[in-house]
């Protein structure tokens, strides 16, 4: 008997509550039933491969501009006379 009584002080309480009551409650409800995320990839393996892709994009823009914006070969940019070559453009002494 005293469940019946208490699950009529429940339906009405509900009632009674405010939107944001309601609100808090149904939140509290969905954070207590949500499973925690499995991460398909890890963090460490996000990392490692974000700083792979910058490197390739920056040896690829190298090759694009060496190459195709100056006219010379891609294949250079990886050559130490090329750099020296540009750092001592750069430089330039006076």
């Amino acid at each position: 008997m005293a469940n019946n009584h208490e699950k009529v002080n429940q339906t009405s309480d509900r009632k009674n509550m405010t939107t944001e009551e309601a609100k808090q409650t149904n939140k509290n409800t969905e954070e207590k039933q949500r499973r925690p995320r499995i991460r398909l990839i890890p963090i460490w393996l996000r990392l490692l491969l974000v700083m792979l892709l910058l490197l390739a994009s920056l040896l690829a823009g190298a090759m694009l501009g060496y190459g195709v914006i100056g006219d010379g070969s891609p294949g250079d940019v990886f050559k130490k006379d090329t750099w020296v070559k540009i750092t001592d453009i750069v430089k330039k002494e006076k």
